[in-house]
């Protein structure tokens, strides 16, 4: 079966995961994530990529971010990759490959699936136990969307903004969702989806964004089409 191009599509909520070549680290240590971060937010505001969530696991990295144009998703993965890739070789004395092939990406609906989505981020490196329990990680955006100062800029989604009038209201709230016991089927679906390429969302959404793109956002059913 031939690859499918990757999806990239302005103004759409996307989630990104990039793994290590076959299960390696791609962190060391707390340097490493710093440089990794550091580059993320030059590529991201160089190709006009806002970024809503982000965590920072020893294997692979999961993003949520929205491209103002077209093609500004892939660009941004691509300088990433690459600078990151060369200073951890350097820092490390390692040679070959760091990450396990391209990016892996899907779009997400607006609305409830993109906070599902980000909460499912915020909560990755506490379920993997890279994480203090009761304390946000440094390396993972739910530092600052439950009211901590963090490492990156972030542009916060509609979708956060409307939990709370307040930085304070909004904060609590998220501590809340974030408390509520990870759904794994809601996780096992966000996790598929991202590494197929199938679209998060209803079907409304789908068929929209599918106007915008020849790629297909959803797997074909499996068998001979029925005859009329």
């Amino acid at each position: 079966m031939a690859r499918l191009p990757r999806l990239s599509i302005a103004r759409v909520a996307h989630l990104v995961l990039l793994r290590g070549h076959n299960g390696d680290a791609v962190f060391r240590d707390d340097g490493d994530r710093e440089s990794f971060l550091q580059a993320l937010q030059t590529a991201l505001e160089r190709e006009q990529v806002a970024l809503h969530a982000y965590a920072l696991k020893t294997d692979c990295v999961w993003l949520l971010c929205t491209p103002a144009q077209n093609h500004a998703l892939s660009r941004a993965m691509q300088s990433l990759g690459r600078r990151y890739a060369a200073a951890f070789n350097r820092r490390h004395g390692r040679t070959g490959s760091l990450w396990d092939g391209r990016f892996r990406s899907t779009v997400v609906e607006p609305g409830p699936m993109l906070l599902d989505a980000m909460v499912f981020v915020d909560q990755l490196l506490s379920e993997a136990g890279e994480a203090m329990p009761g304390t946000p990680s440094e390396w993972s955006s739910a530092r600052q969307h439950l009211g901590f100062d963090g490492r990156v800029q972030l542009h916060d989604a509609s979708e956060y903004w409307a939990l709370g009038n307040t930085p304070f209201d909004r904060a609590t709230a998220y501590r809340a969702l974030m408390s509520e016991s990870a759904r794994p089927s809601a996780a096992g679906r966000i996790t598929a989806a991202t590494q197929k390429g199938w679209a998060l969302g209803s079907p409304a959404f789908v068929e929209a964004i599918q106007t915008r793109t020849a790629r297909p956002l959803q797997p074909r059913p499996r068998g001979r089409p029925r005859l009329k």
